[in-house]
């Protein structure tokens, strides 16, 4: 949930994971790989989501939040001519991702494809989040 905002965003978990490393609340390894887990997992439901309901998921009222038509028409037209990079570089914009990881699942990117990519540049966001933690953690204290 935290992929969509709820009930925060994931960069907030990632920022307190590393704020709770930094104060030896958190053991370093279990904590990352936790927060790595659930952060694949998160993604891969969005994924599934979209793939399950494909279009239908656009058009439901409900869903209007978290991806419009308008909005799923402009992703569409760019994820038809970049989708890797799309996943690649999306992933690090709070408020898109969530659009994003829908709309992979709806144009049926390669489940497998999708998981590599958000495994491999999750690393990235995970790296600048909870480097923001210690960093905070630091700050802080002095």
């Amino acid at each position: 949930m935290g992929g969509i905002g709820l009930p925060f965003p994931e960069d907030a978990t990632l920022v307190l994971c590393g704020f709770l490393i930094s104060h030896n609340t958190v053991k370093a390894v279990p904590a990352i790989l936790t927060v790595y887990t659930g952060l694949l997992i998160a993604d891969g439901l969005l994924y599934l989501f979209g793939r399950k309901y494909g279009r239908k998921i656009v058009t439901h009222k409900r869903f209007h939040r978290i991806l419009t038509p308008e909005r799923f028409s402009v992703i569409e037209t760019q994820f038809i001519k970049r989708g890797p990079l799309i996943i690649i570089f999306g992933r690090h914009f709070m408020g898109l991702r969530a659009q994003l990881f829908i709309t992979a699942g709806v144009m049926r990117m390669s489940a497998l494809k999708f998981i590599a990519l958000d495994a491999l540049t999750s690393l990235l966001t995970m790296t600048i989040m909870i480097g923001a933690g210690i960093s905070a953690a630091t700050a802080s204290r002095q």
